[in-house]
């Protein structure tokens, strides 16, 4: 089941969160950047505030939120800003659910592209965006350590 998150979910997402990015962060940056208690504050006040919007999708599983996914506009253009599986229940459908209930608010709203970044070390991320997609954004490839990735979206048929 896909639904929005309620503040009762801040618990539950930021944990999510910070499993999720360890497994793609670590070995590559310092523990204290995705694990540090400043670190998870400043998660936690992030997704509190994204959650607080309305902008935030859980997908619950068995009773517990097995993944997450968060967006929104910024500079004319929607973002995916976050999308993240339990490790447990990575290959089971969980993201490719998440992703489909974005693209569909998405098209319900009339948005026709949208834009994120991956962490470039991240191959399982990329290629599960390849999948659903997203390509290369050839006017901005690159913000940092992440790559920018582009979705054109079609029109919502009825």
């Amino acid at each position: 089941m896909i639904r929005l998150a309620t503040a009762a979910d801040l618990d539950a997402i930021v944990a999510l969160h910070t499993e999720a990015r360890a497994t793609y962060y670590r070995g590559h940056v310092p523990d204290a950047d995705f694990l540090g208690p400043e670190e998870v504050a400043r998660s936690r006040a992030g997704w509190a505030a994204a959650v607080d919007r309305g902008a935030v999708l859980c997908a619950v599983r068995d009773g517990e939120v097995a993944g997450v996914a968060a967006y929104g506009q910024r500079d004319g253009l929607m973002h995916l800003t976050q999308l993240h599986v339990l490790p447990a229940r990575w290959r089971a459908g969980v993201g490719a659910e998440l992703h489909t209930a974005c693209t569909d608010a998405w098209r319900a709203a009339g948005v026709t592209e949208a834009r994120l970044e991956v962490f470039e070390k991240n191959e399982r991320a990329q290629a599960f965006y390849a999948t659903h997609g997203w390509t290369p954004d050839p006017e901005n490839p690159r913000d940092g350590s992440h790559l920018v990735l582009r979705l054109t979206l079609a029109p919502e048929t009825e």
